[in-house]
């Protein structure tokens, strides 16, 4: 069954892209059908991800698209990363998961480093030389970050982290983590502070792979520090400047998280309407019903109306306009709660068979859920928007 868009679907491009940027389009939308969706189902099925496939991902400049191209990068935006991760995700989300973990990972650098620190570090992540985790949550510490246990004391010439962290992605793989702790445990949210941590450093143990009901081709770990010393050149920003440092990545990336659930969903409704268009009942097709048409033209509108909101939140943040936060909550928020529901109603159209691994929507449902709760809630994001409304 062919899941491609029609000529004229095609025509229609999101938002308002360069020549440069509808290249990148293209280019990665090629890669995605050719070399990733033949393994989409495989992947999510096994739980394992090919290393030949980030190894392809690095020779086609996806994983440095973000990254200045005076750090090895590809001199991109946020904007044209939105792009790319979109037509990944329509295929097979798990595969969009890779560079956007490795871009939050790589933020609190780009966001919080030195110049020093970031020709240390970046050059090797955009060239996908060096993979790094983003460790900031905890078992009792997941909306609440200020709340965190994790301490890092000082001790003259190096800080000493001893905690746990859970739900870090990609700890398993990662050769650095940017790792969040207490250096004054009275002071709260200000008391954070921010580190890169070499994941080789005696102390650190990563626990089993989290057996998650979807995204089951990147992995979830718990990681534990005890004793691991870090070195004060490490620390990123000042002292107490972690907290800040985690709020401002986060709210550079959010729009990715968004931009997944757009590809996801997109994917969805391509499936359905392939499908709908082959299934006969009571002498024609099942496209025919005006029920099921008025569906897949709601899904539509809330597609685009989600990716409208998702491209101009990354140009807003591109552009270092008043409301970024805003705009990045917003688009993580509704583009998220769209996959959930348009994904949801591409397993009704399919009936039964929408039900079964056969077909990909299962997969897309099932993948669609953790959306609305990464780097922060849903609810969290209608926190963050009043907020911003209410200053």
């Amino acid at each position: 069954m062919n899941y491609s868009l029609s000529e004229e679907q095609e025509m229609i491009k999101p938002y308002s892209l360069t020549e440069e940027q509808e290249m990148i389009r293209q280019s990665i939308r090629r890669f995605a059908q050719e070399k990733v969706a033949p393994l989409a189902a495989e992947i999510e099925e096994t739980g394992h991800y090919p290393d030949e496939l980030v190894q392809m991902m690095n020779q086609q400049g996806i994983m440095g698209l973000p990254y200045e191209t005076k750090y090895n990068g590809g001199g991109g935006n946020l904007l044209t990363m939105c792009v790319g991760m979109e037509e990944l995700a329509k295929v097979c989300a798990n595969t969009a998961m890779v560079p956007v973990t490795q871009e939050l990972g790589a933020m609190p650098i780009v966001v919080g480093g030195s110049e020093e620190q970031k020709q240390s570090y970046l050059p090797q992540i955009a060239s996908g030389q060096s993979r790094i985790s983003f460790a900031l949550t905890e078992p009792d510490a997941g909306s609440d970050v200020a709340s965190m246990r994790t301490k890092a004391d000082f001790d003259g010439r190096n800080y000493i982290i001893n905690g746990v962290k859970r739900f870090i992605s990609y700890a398993d793989i990662a050769d650095e983590m940017c790792v969040f702790a207490k250096t004054d445990t009275s002071k709260g949210a200000k008391g954070v502070s921010a580190f890169v941590v070499d994941k080789k450093t005696p102390g650190i143990t990563i626990g089993k792979k989290e057996n998650k009901m979807g995204f089951r081709g990147f992995s979830s770990c718990e990681v534990y520090f005890e004793n691991v010393v870090v070195p004060a050149e490490n620390r990123l920003g000042e002292e107490g400047d972690g907290f800040k440092i985690a709020m401002k990545t986060l709210d550079k990336t959010r729009p990715l998280v968004g931009v997944i659930g757009v590809g996801l969903a997109q994917g969805a409704l391509d499936a359905a309407i392939a499908y709908t268009k082959e299934r006969k009942q009571f002498g024609q097709s099942i496209s025919q019903f005006q029920g099921l048409q008025w569906m897949m033209a709601d899904m539509a509108m809330q597609i685009e109306a989600a990716r409208q909101l998702v491209y101009k939140s990354a140009s807003v943040i591109d552009q270092g306009e008043p409301g970024g936060a805003m705009y990045g909550a917003m688009a993580k928020c509704y583009a998220t709660d769209v996959a959930m529901k348009v994904t949801m109603d591409a397993v009704q159209l399919l009936g039964g068979v929408g039900y079964m691994k056969e077909f990909p929507t299962e997969r897309y449902f099932r993948q669609a859920k953790l959306l609305q709760i990464v780097e922060g809630t849903n609810q969290i994001q209608r926190v963050v928007i009043a907020h911003q409304l209410l200053k």
